[in-house]
């Protein structure tokens, strides 16, 4: 019967693979096309004006002389680099402990440990530094703690940053160190291996590559944040807030395009360190592999159990002060309770026209980015032919997370900005900031793509194949259901970062698309600490009510299309 069917192939059939193949191979190109337009084409445009004077006219690299010339503009370079270095110096070994507390301890309360420690997630960058300065400002309730220094510079950005990056580099961390093969941990108790040497020689070494990916991560986040050293860094000088005031303020977009490129730098190198680190990374569980278990240790969970309560607390302490703040008449001389700061952000004012902004850039951002990325990633891994296209759509893929958001949205202007531009429809409205935001924080979202496409069987696709049943029907029928989790996660993802963004979107806004975060960093600017403060809150709030609204939808549809993963009884 197989022989038959094997045998019995009608030309019409074979034509309509052929052109559902076509489709396919169309499809793949329009998504690369897409990536080189919206990520390639603008930091071209940057690059190339750089190069140029005002006229247009090629003056090499006469910009960058300029700019170095200047001493003040000069020591932003140092300054970038050496206060991202610290911020990763405290941030990594600080959430390398608390993964550790998480996946190597028997402590209670691990689950609300690490939703609390995920909290800045939600929160844009700029409500750090708003809650910083309540704190240690110069009216700050622990001023005193500080003597004669002044939270308004380096130590400001350090702690704000800090407090931003605590999440991100702590997920990856838990990723590393949940990978543990248990057998290797048997075996040195069995040689009667001590605590520590056990962690030098098998724990270090497993997650070095996690702790890597965790450094790069957290240094091109801060080289490139403008929000907590706009707010909080003073006359302290940073690579970021100089393109912004060369840009906004000067309105000199070569010498902008030199500073951008500047900022380029760093992190296309401390990426391309990451890059090298995981080409070297080779498996750490295999098919014998067994789960490590932690074992029960009153003393060393108790203590494990401190430290991450402390650094909950600390947490909570910043978010708490920056609601806190939004709920007073007028910190420090007034500190009764209020509710005009959230009546003037939502009634009284425009906040309101930027906070449903940022509710729509989100809600966009979920849609399109989710499909786009889940379908080019589909098209990557799980599609036939154009093998020689594929390597540039990965790398492209790959390479936007090496682009500070700053960067990504200075090019926007330089490449859709040109008159000339058959795009330029596109400068000032609600979609390039929706397309800006998926570009920009695509690699996060098509690695969770990819890794749950890459734990689906290729034997799908070539059942599919043997049956003559067009690629898009296998796509809809099989691999999204299956997929559905990683989706819904890439979905959420893309709101939450959406709801917080700003540095990729400050140049691109226009009157009638501003958005929550750069409301708040107006209002910060006029001294409106209060407004700000609540806009900020409310950010919060709205994407922690979409978290929880998402867990619950979730929780239904997944009941419904994943039940063959739980275990049958026969």
């Amino acid at each position: 019967m197989s022989a038959v069917l094997t045998q019995a192939v009608p030309r019409p059939v074979g034509i309509a693979l052929s052109r559902h193949d076509r489709a396919a191979r169309a499809l793949l190109l329009a998504m690369l096309a897409a990536l080189v337009i919206f990520l390639l084409l603008p930091l071209g445009a940057m690059l190339i004006r750089g190069v140029q004077d005002t006229q247009g006219n090629f003056v090499g690299l006469s910009h960058v002389a300029a700019y170095l010339a200047t001493p003040a503009l000069k020591q932003s370079i140092w300054n970038s680099v050496w206060v991202s270095t610290t911020v990763v110096l405290i941030t990594v070994p600080a959430a390398f402990l608390f993964a550790y507390a998480l996946t190597r301890s028997r402590m209670p309360g691990k689950g609300l440990l690490r939703l609390i420690a995920l909290i800045p997630l939600l929160a844009p960058s700029l409500l750090s530094a708003i809650s910083f300065i309540q704190w240690f400002g110069n009216q700050g309730v622990l001023k005193p703690l500080l003597g004669s220094t002044s939270i308004y510079g380096a130590l400001g950005i350090i702690l704000s940053e800090v407090f931003n990056t605590f999440p991100h580099a702590l997920m990856i961390l838990i990723t590393a160190l949940t990978l543990a093969d248990g057998r290797l941990y048997e075996a040195a108790d069995a040689l009667g291996t001590g605590r520590l040497r056990k962690f030098c020689t098998i724990t270090l070494p497993a997650a070095k590559y996690g702790l890597i990916s965790a450094a790069t991560v957290v240094f091109t986040y801060v080289v490139s944040d403008f929000g907590a050293p706009k707010v909080i860094g003073g006359n302290f000088n940073f690579l970021a807030v100089d393109v912004f005031k060369l840009v906004v303020g000067q309105q000199d977009f070569a010498k902008g395009a030199v500073v951008g490129v500047l900022l380029l730098v760093p992190s296309v190198l401390a990426f391309a360190i990451d890059w090298i680190a995981q080409r070297k990374q080779q498996a750490q569980l295999s098919a014998r592999s067994v789960p490590f278990v932690a074992r029960r240790r009153p003393l060393f969970d108790t203590l494990m159990f401190i430290y991450c309560a402390v650094i909950c607390a600390v947490l909570l302490a910043v978010l708490g002060m920056a609601i806190y703040s939004s709920f007073i008449k007028l910190w420090p001389y007034n500190l009764a309770f209020t509710l005009r700061h959230y009546e003037f952000a939502l009634i009284q004012s425009d906040l309101a026209h930027a906070y449903v902004n940022s509710l729509k850039l989100g809600l966009w951002t979920a849609l399109v980015g989710t499909t786009a990325v889940f379908i080019g990633a589909y098209l990557i891994e799980k599609t036939r032919g154009l093998n020689a296209v594929r390597p540039a759509f990965r790398f492209l893929a790959m390479i936007s997370m090496a682009v500070p958001g700053l960067v990504l949205g200075l090019g926007y202007i330089m490449f859709f900005n040109h008159p000339a531009n058959p795009l330029n429809f596109l400068y000032g409205s609600l979609a390039i900031l929706v397309i800006n935001t998926v570009v920009h924080y695509y690699t996060s979202s098509h690695l969770t793509a990819v890794t749950a496409l890459k734990a689906l069987d290729n034997e799908f696709e070539a059942v599919s194949a043997s049956l003559k049943v067009p690629f898009y029907i296998t796509f809809i029928r099989v691999t999204v259901p299956v997929c559905l989790p990683a989706i819904l996660d890439i979905g959420r993802y893309f709101f939450v970062v959406a709801m917080a963004t700003l540095s990729s979107v400050v140049f691109l806004y226009s009157p009638d698309t501003i958005l929550a975060a750069v409301a708040i960093m107006h209002q910060d600017e006029a001294g409106e600490l209060g407004p700000a403060a609540a806009l900020a809150s409310i950010i919060v709030a709205t994407s922690a009510a979409v978290c929880l609204l998402y867990a619950l939808v979730t929780r239904v549809l997944l009941a419904r299309t994943q039940g063959w993963r739980s275990p049958q009884l026969t």
